[in-house]
């Protein structure tokens, strides 16, 4: 023990054991022990991640100075640096110019690069290098608010699992290219994309999240997709362009993925599979999906009920269902309430579905009927959870009234009635 006691035994440990350590810290206080002594002098230029974020910056009043000093700073640790960077983060309100930027980016295309993240400036944006699309080794890419133009001898990233690009402009037949040349993505991530016509080609994907002003969306030869969440925001143009479209877009969206197991659509995505959608068989059968979650469906609409319904009917092994109400009107044959007992047959059952939560609900009769309709056709029910709008609070005692006398078919079922915080 005596012997030891003066040794340094962290400088001692094995340098594999140190950069696990130094990568855990932020990298501004990696790089200071290298004043610590001689032999720690460049411990921390073998480290494989190098995250540059705000927390590298040293407060100051101008700007114009800090974003100096923070390309100042990467541009150092950078040529310093020894070995392969199999991680690069720039995550950081403050912009580096074009020119140092395109530098770096060359730098790390010849270091083995594995995780490339870019997300600089809340208002500026950059256009990616051609030197980004020949990283052979990259598996994770994300790029925020910059320019995408892949060259005509762009082969692919035979690597690539993850994709992410946020406010990205690019060619939309680039798009489709750029994705169907990653045999092996898992996981794609595209927001705020405009007026985007989009077909999606990936046989391994796994996770879908798509955000923006999409006209059309067909997934082709996805069979894996297990997670989908989809926002879509509307304008007049997308409005009339739905209005146009042909065939099915249930189908065009939904036909192809039979391993699904959790599904998120955010707003208009009901309305955009409603378009061309039909009662009548259900050609795929979703036997995995558990979870599904859906925003500001309007049940004035039959064509979005339609698509509620086949989606659910469709799921057998559903176990929780979120559902919030829109209450624009869209269609004047809206009380055609013998559609319940008509078309769906009585020994409809959700055997697994134990959890419901609906909520803006304004007590509409097909709203209801809905919730009159699950809670019949669902034996093992455990929380029906309703949340009326603010709108209708003056009918708040007579929709509880209703939802009260309503046969159940699991004995366990309980039903909340909650207001929503403001």
């Amino acid at each position: 023990m005596d012997s030891d006691s003066g040794r340094d035994l962290i400088s001692d440990l094995p340098q594999s054991i140190i950069e696990s350590i130094l990568i855990k810290v932020p990298l501004l206080d990696a790089v200071r022990t290298s004043i610590l002594s001689r032999k720690w002098r460049y411990k921390w230029a073998t480290i494989t991640q190098l995250v540059f974020n705000d927390t590298c910056l040293t407060p100051c009043h101008d700007k114009s100075s800090i974003s100096c000093n923070l390309v100042n700073f990467i541009t150092r640790c950078l040529f310093l640096h020894d070995g392969p960077i199999h991680k690069f983060e720039l995550n950081t309100s403050y912009s580096p110019t074009s020119p140092d930027l395109d530098q770096w980016l060359l730098f790390l295309s010849r270091k083995d690069i594995k995780e490339l993240i870019i997300d600089i400036g809340e208002d500026d944006w950059f256009r990616a290098p051609s030197c980004v699309f020949f990283c052979p080794k990259l598996t994770h890419l994300v790029l925020v608010r910059c320019e995408l133009n892949p060259p005509p001898n762009f082969k692919g990233f035979l690597c690539l699992k993850h994709l992410s690009l946020q406010q990205v402009i690019i060619p939309p037949h680039d798009i489709e290219v750029l994705i169907s040349s990653c045999p092996l993505l898992e996981s794609l991530t595209l927001s705020y994309f405009d007026s985007l016509e989009l077909t999606i080609r990936a046989p391994n994907l796994k996770y879908l999240n798509l955000e923006g002003e999409f006209k059309d969306i067909r997934l082709e030869n996805t069979p894996h997709l297990v997670g989908i969440s989809v926002a879509m925001y509307m304008t007049d143009d997308i409005a009339e362009h739905f209005e146009q479209s042909s065939g099915c877009n249930f189908d065009k969206f939904l036909g192809g993925v039979p391993c699904l197991e959790r599904l998120i659509g955010h707003i208009y995505f009901t309305k955009y599979l409603s378009i061309g959608n039909e009662q009548g068989s259900f050609p795929v059968m979703y036997q995995n999906l558990k979870f599904i979650e859906l925003y500001q469906v309007s049940f004035e609409d039959m064509k979005e009920l339609l698509v509620v319904l086949r989606l659910i009917v469709s799921s057998p092994n559903l176990e929780e269902l979120q559902i919030s109400s829109s209450s624009i009107t869209t269609t004047t044959d809206i009380y055609d309430l013998d559609f319940w007992e008509r078309d769906w047959p009585a020994d409809c059952t959700f055997s697994k579905l134990k959890i419901v939560h609906m909520t803006d609900f304004s007590g509409l009769p097909h709203e209801i009927a809905f919730i009159k309709f699950l809670l019949g056709h669902s034996p093992v029910l455990e929380q029906m959870i309703v949340a009326p709008t603010i709108y209708v609070m003056d009918k708040v005692v007579k929709m509880l009234i209703d939802l009260l006398t309503f046969r159940r078919a699991s004995p366990l079922a309980t039903v909340k009635f909650v207001q929503e915080p403001l």
